[in-house]
C-alpha cells in the first residue's frame, strides 16, 4: 500500500516529508485520498501513532484535510503548491496577469553612488527620508503614523504579521473572492481560512461577523482596488465594519492597500477607526515598478514590536539601496504627475470595458483597481472560447473559496477601442455556451 502511494519513512517527520514531496511533484493531487492510518502503518512497519503524528503535522501545515468518514485527503490548494496561473499561450493578448501597463511606470534610477557601510544596518534599518515620505503618504489618507516600519513587499509583511500573531490551526478571515497568493499563503502558514463575501463596497459586515464568531483571530482585507473583485470601501461600509470589529477587539485587522495610488478610489481605511490591533500595508510595485520589493507598514505599537522583532531575527532590514531608490521616486514631482496620469488611464480603461460589456447585457464587477470580475456559468468554456478569438483571461477558480464562478479580466493595458472588440467576442462566447447548455 505504501508503494502504491509512494510514501516512505520510519518516523513521523520522514513520513510527512514523503507525503509533502509527493504532493509537491503532483503524484498526489488535490483531493487524492491518503491510506488509512493503520493500513499505512502496517505497510511501513511503524506504529499507528507514528502515522497519526505525521498526518497531524500535515494537517497543521495545510497540506491535507480530514473529512471524517471520508478519510484524509490532499487539500484543494495544498500549501506545498501554489495557484500559479497557466503559461500564456503564444500569440494571445494577455488580459490575465493583473499587472500594470509598463508605459505607465517610471524608469527606475538606483542611486549612482553608494558609500560602504561599516557593520550592519540593524541599529538603523530605515532610511530617515524614506520613513518621512512613508509617514506623509499614510497621513495624506488619514492613516495614523505613530508606528511605521518597512518590509519586503506586502505578502512578506502579511506573512510575518500572521506568523507572529497566530499559531497553526488558528483561523483567518479572508475575502472571497480574494487575492490568490494570499489564499495560498494562509494555509502554508498552517492557518485556516474563513471566507468573507465581497460586494462593490468591500467585505460584507454580516459575513465578517459570522467569520469572527466562528473564531477568526485575524482579518486580511483590501480597502480599495481589491483583487479580483475590484471592490473599495465607502465611508458607510467602513463604519459598519468598524461597528462589527469593535465587538472583537483582540482580532488583528490587516489592510492590504497594494495599489493605493492607482486604484481610482478615495482612501477609506479601517485604520482610522481607533481599533486596538491593526496594520495597514502599502507597496509601490503596481505604480512605481515590480522590481521594487518594498512595503510600508503603519500599525499599532504591539504589532510593530512583533513584526520588527521577527524581521531583525531573519532578513534584518530592507536594502538601503532599494530604500534610496524608492525615496527618490516618492519625492519626485515628475513621478507624482506620471502616477496621477496612470491612475486616470486605468480608470478610463476599466470603465470602458465595463460599459462595453454592459452594452451586451453582461454584468461585471470592478469599481476600482486594474481588473473586472465577470460572473459566468462555466469558467473553462469562457476562457477557452476567448482563447480561440485571441484573448487570454484568468479563470476565477484560483481566486475563489465558496463564491460563484467568474472570470477575471485585467484592464490595465486594454484600450477603449480594444474593449469594444473584446466585449463583442465575450458576448459571442456566451451565446455559443448558451446554445451548448440549452439556455
Amino acid at each position: 500500500m505504501a508503494e502504491q502511494y509512494g510514501i516512505a519513512g520510519g518516523t513521523a517527520r520522514e513520513i510527512s516529508a514523503s507525503v509533502e514531496s509527493r504532493v509537491a511533484d503532483g503524484t498526489l493531487g488535490p483531493g487524492a485520498s491518503l491510506p488509512p492510518v493503520r493500513r499505512l502503518a502496517e505497510g511501513l512497519g511503524v506504529s499507528a501513532g507514528t502515522v497519526a503524528a505525521a498526518y497531524k503535522e500535515l494537517r497543521g501545515r495545510g497540506v491535507v484535510v480530514t473529512l471524517g468518514r471520508g478519510g484524509t485527503v490532499v487539500a484543494s490548494a495544498p500549501a506545498v503548491t501554489s495557484r500559479r496561473p497557466p503559461r500564456v499561450p503564444s500569440g494571445l493578448r494577455d488580459l490575465a496577469g493583473g499587472h500594470p501597463d509598463p508605459a505607465c511606470l517610471p524608469v527606475l534610477a538606483p542611486p549612482a553612488r553608494v558609500e560602504p557601510v561599516p557593520g550592519s544596518h540593524r541599529a538603523s534599518p530605515r532610511l530617515g527620508r524614506l520613513e518621512d515620505a512613508a509617514r506623509a503618504w499614510f497621513a495624506r489618507d488619514g492613516v495614523p503614523t505613530g508606528s511605521v516600519t518597512f518590509a519586503h513587499g506586502a505578502l512578506d509583511c502579511i506573512a510575518r504579521l500572521l506568523s507572529t500573531e497566530l499559531r497553526p490551526g488558528d483561523a483567518v478571515a479572508v475575502e472571497d473572492p480574494g487575492f490568490h497568493h494570499l489564499l495560498d499563503l494562509v494555509p502554508a502558514l498552517g492557518l485556516r481560512m474563513l471566507p468573507v463575501t465581497v460586494d462593490d463596497d468591500g467585505i460584507r459586515p454580516e459575513a465578517l461577523r459570522t467569520a469572527l464568531r466562528a473564531g477568526a483571530r485575524a482579518l486580511v482585507c483590501s480597502p480599495r482596488g481589491q483583487s479580483p473583485f475590484g471592490a473599495r470601501f465607502t465611508p458607510g461600509r467602513r463604519d459598519q465594519l468598524l461597528s462589527v470589529l469593535r465587538d472583537f477587539p483582540e482580532v488583528l485587522v490587516v489592510e492590504d492597500d497594494h495599489n493605493a495610488d492607482i486604484a481610482g478610489a478615495d482612501a477609506v481605511s479601517l485604520a482610522s477607526g481607533g481599533l486596538a490591533r491593526w496594520a495597514h500595508v502599502r507597496t509601490v510595485s503596481k505604480h512605481l515598478g515590480i522590481d521594487l520589493r518594498w512595503a510600508a507598514l503603519a500599525c499599532d505599537p504591539a504589532t510593530l514590536a512583533r513584526h520588527d522583532g521577527r524581521m531583525l531575527l531573519t532578513s534584518g532590514w530592507v536594502s538601503h539601496i532599494l530604500q534610496a531608490t524608492v525615496a527618490d521616486l516618492l519625492t519626485d514631482p515628475a513621478v507624482t504627475r506620471l502616477v496621477a496620469g496612470a491612475s486616470r488611464t486605468y480608470t478610463i480603461r476599466r470603465e470602458a470595458l465595463g460599459a462595453a460589456l454592459e452594452g451586451h447585457g453582461i454584468p461585471s464587477c470592478g469599481v476600482s483597481g486594474l481588473n473586472l470580475w465577470v460572473p459566468v456559468r462555466d469558467e473553462s468554456t469562457v476562457v477557452n472560447g476567448l482563447r480561440t478569438r485571441g484573448w487570454w483571461i484568468a479563470a476565477g477558480t484560483r481566486f475563489r473559496i465558496a463564491s460563484p464562478s467568474a472570470v477575471r479580466v485585467t484592464t490595465a493595458t486594454l484600450t477603449p477601442a480594444e474593449a469594444v472588440r473584446f466585449a463583442r467576442d465575450f458576448a459571442d462566447v456566451l451565446a455559443d455556451s448558451q446554445a451548448v447548455y440549452g439556455g
